[in-house]
């Protein structure tokens, strides 16, 4: 990288755009060192999960610049390697989301792309789903999940719908590298290129064919009496995002009707103004919906995150609610499927269910009590879409049955290649009807799971370093802990470490540690690919669930040690 002042200068030589020509302006002018820096001292990474970042001027920032040098070399990419490209792109509510669709849609055609365009929001599963539908060369999603509100990226897809494998990252990035930020982008008119059919808009037939789809990933045995005699009552809140739409479409077409949205979170609004971090994850963002829930006195609390590829659910637990997390409703949807199937008479033995490293051990204990296959790959859904992918390539996608990430990512079908919070969403109403004609909640039935296989509980901590400094600070947190192992974590003595750099089990390689303790319990640590954040990753089981707490606690105390 050049000299961070030579690129501010350099950039405010060049930038046309007078609101990014007017904070870089403002940053010359008030001398600010840490400002400058962070916005210049490297370029946003490329890779399988596209780029990510704050919005803003900068080498290091989300605009229209980065974006457009990322969609060039993407562009050089797709020509390379497709006769007749195509390209399938989308956005969710985020700021800026319609710019730089139109950008990078203008770049495509001028490079001979044809770019097809969902007119409005649309969801990361939609997108995947068009990409294999509309038989697109990739995709291109305008999302940073969930994110806060000043974040802003772009997720690139390959022709299977799934995001692209580290290879294609590879030679993609080496295109961008290439590419002259100022006269090495070629680009064209927006509304000319949707004149001369270089630009095209996706129709509703597309959306309508995926609604079908994820209805027909319906494991429901329940007979219209059953499902009479326990209708659902929901909450929902797409969290400013694009399930509103999606989700309540597809819970209609399975008859789950009494929906509550909350209002304060229903419209698409990129400030996220209730939830400053619109993750269903955690307890802020599903604040609003759990506050709704004590007038309403729903069976769930249902909300999915921005690009409604993540969702979360909250059930009313004695006087409170509580946040079910992506561990304990992976576990419960699988064990409903395999329960839904097995009932109908289906073979397990030959089923294939697909999680993480950094998932829970309790699939493992399903995994014996149904027979199922399971396979655990990285931290990532495009791995658990390559599965998919391999399966299909195989003739054998129909063995798929499941896969879960623990970051509240759930796909129960081959109709797309990334996580699926619409799918997720009508599996996870349906499973509560299933429970609810029992008289139990979904709490109820995981504390029933925690009886039966032993209670298995899971924490991630993420623990943020920003700006430059962060950064290398992170690589030498990594670098410390490959030279010199911990003994004992928390007491527990160290069994074994895993470094999966050099890959483990057949996995590709990946900047991930894990550490194996005394007692089956683990601890694994991962720098995000995405976030100037380094996630530890904690797995402990217990007599009980206070002994499991007390075995998370510990270990967490002493990764954050580790780690500081």
């Amino acid at each position: 990288m050049a000299d961070v002042h030579v690129l501010l200068d350099e950039w405010i030589a060049n930038v046309t755009d007078d609101e990014l020509l007017t904070e870089l302006k403002a940053m010359k002018e008030a001398g600010d060192e840490n400002a400058i820096t962070d916005a210049f001292f490297q370029d946003l990474e490329f890779g399988t999960a596209g780029l990510r970042g704050t919005l803003g001027a900068g080498t290091n920032r989300m605009n229209i610049y980065t974006v457009g040098r990322a969609t060039q070399g993407f562009a050089e990419y797709l020509v390379k390697n497709f006769e007749n490209p195509t390209v399938a792109i989308a956005r969710d509510s985020r700021n800026n989301g319609e710019l730089f669709v139109k950008t990078a849609a203008a770049i495509f055609a001028a490079n001979g792309v044809t770019a097809k365009l969902y007119p409005k929001i649309s969801p990361v599963p939609t997108l995947s789903w068009a990409v294999r539908d509309l038989a697109c060369s990739g995709g291109v999603c305008v999302t940073a999940s969930h994110n806060p509100a000043q974040y802003n990226g772009y997720k690139a897809y390959g022709p299977d719908g799934c995001q692209i494998a580290s290879e294609v990252a590879d030679a993609i990035s080496a295109a961008i590298a290439g590419v002259d930020m100022w006269n090495g982008i070629k680009s064209m008119d927006f509304d000319e290129a949707v004149a001369a059919g270089k630009i095209e808009w996706i129709g509703d037939d597309c959306l309508e064919r995926y609604y079908d789809a994820v209805v027909d990933k319906s494991v429901c045995n329940l007979t219209e009496e059953e499902s009479a005699s326990a209708p659902l009552k929901l909450v929902y809140t797409p969290l400013n995002g694009t399930g509103l739409i999606p989700v309540t479409t597809v819970l209609n077409k399975v008859g789950i009707t009494d929906i509550t949205v909350v209002p304060e979170q229903k419209d698409p609004d990129g400030d996220f103004p209730t939830c400053p971090y619109p993750n269903p994850e955690i307890r802020q963002a599903m604040q609003k919906g759990i506050d709704l829930c004590q007038e309403v006195h729903p069976d769930l609390l249902l909300a999915t995150d921005p690009d409604a590829d993540r969702v979360g659910v909250a059930c009313q637990d004695g006087d409170d609610y509580t946040l079910l997390t992506g561990n304990e409703m992976g576990v419960l949807l699988l064990d409903y499927i395999c329960k839904m199937r097995a009932a109908r008479g289906e073979d397990l033995s030959r089923k294939v269910a697909v999680t993480t490293i950094v998932s829970s051990a309790m699939v493992d204990a399903l995994a014996d009590e149904y027979g199922f296959e399971l396979r655990r790959c990285l931290t990532g859904f495009k791995y658990i879409g390559d599965i998919i992918t391999s399966l299909s390539d195989a003739g054998e996608v129909d063995r798929f049955i499941f896969g879960f990430e623990e970051s509240y990512g759930y796909l129960s079908g081959d109709h797309v290649r990334d996580k699926d919070a619409v799918n997720a969403s009508m599996l996870i109403c349906q499973m509560a009807q299933y429970y609810k004609l029992q008289d139990k909640n979904l709490v109820e039935a995981m504390h029933d799971l925690y009886e039966k296989y032993g209670y298995y509980h899971n924490k991630t901590v993420s623990l943020s370093y920003p700006g430059a400094d962060g950064a290398a600070k992170m690589a030498g947190i990594m670098a410390a802990l490959r030279a010199e192992a911990p003994a004992e974590i928390a007491g527990s003595k160290v069994e074994a470490v895993l470094d999966y750099k050099d890959g483990v089990n057949g996995l590709p390689r990946a900047n991930v540690i894990e550490f194996d303790l005394e007692g089956g319990n683990k601890a694994i640590v991962r720098p995000s690919g995405t976030e100037p954040k380094i996630k530890l990753y904690i797995f402990a089981k217990g007599a009980d669930a206070q002994a499991a707490d007390a075995l998370i606690a510990a270990i967490e105390e002493s990764g954050r040690e580790l780690l500081s």
